[in-house]
């Protein structure tokens, strides 16, 4: 379950371009980025450089390898762009005002325009954050009317869209199920994805393994076709993990376990240490 809602986040990724270009969030007017932002933008700029020379070197013949060792990038990068993740442009910074968002709206139009005063408010109505995060929205509020446009101008990250494209469309604000249906409209590859992520979440927590032969065939064309051939290379495990009331888990977590003591001592532990952590010795 946690692999197939990984895969569908990745399918998300490879799919911002297409979704940028839905929600008309393709042009970014550097005056209305705040300095966090704008430090944000220029890495995006030089990650896409980067991106269409991996693209010139792959196009010309180059293999993976070759072209990891010249542009100094990881063979998982290079394998991304490749595949067509595009990346976001921000991260969402500001998810911690969501709750506040509507209050804050309420005091700048009643005349409250000074950052640390919002922020003073809102921690009287119960905000934790810091003074900055009012701060930068309160500086991007100013020059997005300033310049007469909303105060939205690019496409949420591909992980709060993925936990949209998941969440049930009555629990969504309305601003949210209108980025949906848009997105659910523009790239409908993307909602085929999210439908065969939630069927195999319920194939799971059913145990219902004759399902399973169905829901592989409609992931050939998805974009979920590569962790559908996971699993039909590992068919006959995830076949019993459907019928059969046993659980690895116990396994996995004396693994992880094991992981986090080695690391507690930066991977240098010798066997003989980590057997006198782990073990119990038995009385005399």
């Amino acid at each position: 379950m946690e692999n197939v809602s990984a895969a569908f986040l990745e399918a998300v990724r490879r799919s911002m371009r297409a979704i940028r270009e839905m929600l008309n969030a393709t042009v970014i007017d550097p005056a209305l980025l705040t300095q966090a932002e704008r430090i944000q933008y220029d890495g995006f700029l030089l990650r896409q450089d980067s991106n269409r020379t991996i693209k010139a070197l792959a196009a010309a013949g180059m293999p993976i390898k070759k072209i990891a060792r010249q542009t100094g990038r990881s063979r998982k990068l290079v394998r991304g762009v490749l595949r067509g993740a595009d990346g976001d442009v921000f991260r969402c910074l500001t998810s911690i005002l969501e709750p506040f968002l509507v209050k804050l709206a309420a005091e700048w139009d009643g005349g409250c325009r000074n950052g640390a005063e919002l922020w003073r408010r809102l921690r009287a109505a119960g905000f934790q954050g810091g003074v900055w995060v009012v701060a930068e929205w309160a500086t991007r509020r100013r020059r997005t009317e300033k310049v007469g446009q909303t105060l939205s101008r690019t496409a949420p990250p591909a992980r709060q869209l993925s936990r949209l494209l998941t969440t049930r469309r009555d629990h969504l604000s309305k601003a949210d199920a209108i980025t949906v249906a848009a997105i659910e409209s523009g790239v409908p590859a993307l909602g085929m994805a999210r439908d065969l992520m939630d069927r195999f979440h319920r194939m799971l927590r059913a145990g219902d393994a004759d399902a399973l032969a169905p829901w592989l065939a409609d992931t050939g064309a998805s974009l979920l076709a590569s962790f559908g051939k996971g699993v039909k290379a590992d068919l006959d495990a995830v076949r019993a993990a459907l019928t059969q009331p046993w659980s690895n888990g116990q396994t996995e977590g004396q693994i992880t376990k094991l992981k986090l003591f080695k690391r507690q001592m930066y991977g240098r532990a010798r066997l003989d240490l980590l057997r006198a952590r782990l073990v119990i010795p038995s009385p005399a």
